[in-house]
C-alpha cells in the first residue's frame, strides 16, 4: 500500500527552498561550445575523461561496426546532452540504462537519459553504431579517407565524427583506448602505444592506448596493409613508424624522411623542452591526398609529401606540433597561429641547423616575396577567420611574426619563451592573448604593438631599413625592393604547403 506524506504549507515551502533551483530544473547541455568559427562543434554540460573505442572493420566493404564507451563528469544538471557523430546509431545507454536518442543538425546525436543527471556526477555513456564512413559527407566534406586496402581517419578541424561519437572540440581532451578487429593480414595504427594483439578464426584484434590528454581531432585510425617498424630514441622513447605496402615510387623517400623521427624529436627537445608524450612516430598510408597532420604521437603523412624526394622539413613541422598544438592546444580555433606559426618557424630553425638559410633570411624572403597589394597580407594570422584558418599567411606571415618576436626580445629571452611556454601550459589550452602575456612576463617588454602589427593588422607591415635601432627592428631586417636571394631550404619548405589551403578549413590537414 502506498504511503502518503502529509506536510504543512510552511514545511512544503521550506523543503522547496532547500532544493537548489538547478537540481529541480535540469536543462539540456548546449549543442556546441560556442567556438566563434564553429559554434556547433563540441558540446556543453559535461567533461570527458576517457574514450574506450571498440570497432570491427571490413576493408572490402568499408563497413565499420563499433561500441564506444565514454567516461565523463556532468558540469551542470542535465536533462539532455549531445555528442558529435554521423554514423547510424543502434543503441545508447547512460549509466547502464537505455536512453532515447535522435540524430539532428550537421552531426548532433541528442541523448535523453531516462533520469536527470546531477552536476558533478560521473556519467558513463555507451553508444553502439555501424555504417559505411566512406559514403558519409557533410557539406561535401568527408574526413574518412578510403584506401585500396582499408581506410584512414586523419583530418582537421574534424575527423572523429566518422568513427566514434565524441565531444569534438580541442578544449575537451581525454585519454583513449582503441581496439579494432580486422581480417588477418590487415594492420591497425592508432595513437600512443600498442598494448598487444590477438588472432582468432581469420580475424586479428589490435589494441592501442593513449595515456596522455588528447584532443578528439588528433585521434587517428589507419587500417590497411602496413610495414610496421619499432625502435627507440637514445633516451628510450619508443618510436613507431608504418608504411603502406603499396606506396610505389614514393616509398623510399617517405622512409628516408619519417625514419629520422627519433633524431628530429630529440633535436626539437632542445628548443621546446621535454617531449610531452610516451611515444612518437608516423605513418604513410596509400591515400590520394596531399597534406600531413600532427595526429598525436602517430603523425599522418600523405605519400605526396615525398613525391619530390625526401623531406625532413615536413617531419620537423609535424613533430613541432606535438608541443605547439597537441600538448598545448588552441582554446578556440581562431588561436590557430599558436599551432601553425610555431610549427612553420621550426622548419626555419631546421634550415638554420642545416646551413640552408637562417630564420632571418627566410623571414626577409617571405616579406619581400609578397607585394603590399597581395591578398596574403589581408589575412590576420591572429584571427584569420574560418574561411582562411589554414591560409598560407597563417603559416608564413605567422612565422615572420615569430621572428619579429625574436628580434624584439633578443635570442636569450626568445628561446626561454619558446621552451617555457609548452612546459608551463603542458596538456592544456591557450589563447594568443595568453601567449602575449607570457612573452611579456618573460621578456619584461610590452608587446602589444608588435602583436597587433604582425597578427591582427590586415595589411603589409612597414619595416624599418637595415641598420635601424634594434628596438624598432621588430620584423625582417630589410625591406629592400629587390627580392633577396632564395634560401636553399625554401623549396623544401614550400613543398609542405599542401598542408594548408587558402579557402575553407574543411578537409585540410596541417
Amino acid at each position: 500500500m502506498r504511503k502518503r506524506l502529509i506536510v504543512s504549507a510552511a514545511s512544503a515551502l521550506a523543503l522547496l527552498l532547500a532544493v537548489p533551483a538547478s537540481a529541480a530544473t535540469p536543462s539540456p547541455g548546449a549543442a556546441g561550445v560556442g567556438d566563434p568559427y564553429y559554434p556547433t562543434y563540441g558540446n556543453g554540460g559535461y567533461d570527458v575523461s576517457h574514450y574506450d573505442i571498440r570497432l570491427k572493420y571490413q576493408p572490402a566493404t568499408d563497413l565499420l561496426e563499433g561500441t564506444t564507451t565514454i567516461l565523463a563528469t556532468a558540469t551542470q544538471d542535465l536533462s539532455r546532452f549531445n555528442l558529435d557523430f554521423v554514423l547510424d546509431v543502434q543503441q545508447v545507454l547512460v549509466n547502464g540504462r537505455a536512453a532515447r536518442f535522435a540524430s539532428t543538425g550537421e552531426a548532433e546525436l541528442e541523448i535523453t537519459p531516462d533520469r536527470p543527471i546531477a552536476k558533478g556526477s560521473p556519467v558513463t555513456v555507451v553508444v553502439r553504431y555501424s555504417g559505411v564512413p566512406g559514403e558519409v559527407e557533410r557539406d561535401g566534406y568527408s574526413a574518412w579517407l578510403r584506401t585500396p586496402d582499408g581506410g584512414v581517419a586523419a583530418n582537421e578541424p574534424v575527423a572523429a565524427w566518422w568513427w566514434f561519437p565524441s565531444n569534438d572540440h580541442p578544449t575537451d581532451k581525454a585519454t583513449f583506448d582503441v581496439s579494432v578487429l580486422v581480417p588477418d593480414g590487415t594492420q591497425v595504427i592508432s595513437n600512443g602505444l600498442s598494448t598487444g594483439q590477438s588472432s582468432r578464426a581469420g580475424w586479428t584484434r589490435y589494441n592501442w592506448r593513449q595515456t596522455k590528454p588528447q584532443a578528439t581531432y588528433l585521434a587517428t585510425l589507419a587500417i590497411g596493409r602496413f610495414d610496421v617498424r619499432t625502435d627507440t630514441t637514445p633516451s628510450g622513447l619508443p618510436v613507431i613508424t608504418a608504411y603502406s605496402k603499396d606506396l610505389g615510387e614514393n616509398d623510399g623517400a617517405a622512409r628516408a624522411s619519417v625514419e629520422r623521427t627519433g633524431e628530429l624529436v630529440d633535436w626539437l627537445s632542445g628548443y621546446f623542452g621535454e617531449y610531452p608524450f610516451t611515444s612518437v612516430g608516423g605513418y604513410v598510408p596509400n591515400v590520394p591526398t596531399g597534406y600531413a597532420l600532427e595526429t598525436q604521437t602517430q603523425i599522418f603523412y600523405s605519400p605526396a609529401q615525398f613525391a619530390r624526394g625526401a623531406n625532413t622539413s615536413v617531419v620537423v613541422h609535424e613533430l613541432a606540433h606535438q608541443w605547439y598544438g597537441d600538448s598545448v592546444s588552441v582554446q578556440r580555433w581562431s588561436d590557430i597561429w599558436l599551432n601553425e606559426g610555431f610549427a612553420r618557424y621550426s622548419q626555419w630553425l631546421w634550415s638554420e641547423h642545416e646551413n640552408e638559410g637562417t630564420a632571418q633570411e627566410i623571414a626577409d624572403y617571405v616579406y619581400s616575396y609578397y607585394p603590399a597589394n597581395d591578398a596574403f597580407w589581408t589575412v590576420k594570422p591572429g584571427d584569420p577567420g574560418a574561411d582562411h584558418q589554414f591560409s598560407s599567411a597563417v603559416y608564413d606571415r605567422g612565422a615572420v611574426a615569430v621572428q619579429a618576436l625574436r628580434n624584439t626580445v633578443g635570442d636569450e629571452k626568445f628561446f626561454q619563451i619558446l621552451k617555457g611556454w609548452p612546459t608551463e601550459r603542458r596538456y592544456g589550452n591557450a589563447t594568443v592573448q595568453q601567449f602575449q602575456a607570457y612573452a611579456e612576463r618573460i621578456s619584461g617588454k610590452k608587446l602589444g604593438d608588435l602583436f597587433t602589427t604582425w597578427l591582427f593588422t590586415p595589411s603589409k607591415p612597414a619595416v624599418p631599413s637595415a641598420g635601424a635601432p634594434a628596438k624598432a627592428a621588430a620584423g625582417p631586417a630589410s625591406a629592400a625592393a629587390a627580392l633577396p636571394q632564395e634560401p636553399r631550404s625554401w623549396k623544401k619548405i614550400q613543398e609542405t604547403n599542401s598542408l594548408h589551403d587558402n579557402g575553407s578549413g574543411h578537409g585540410h590537414g596541417r
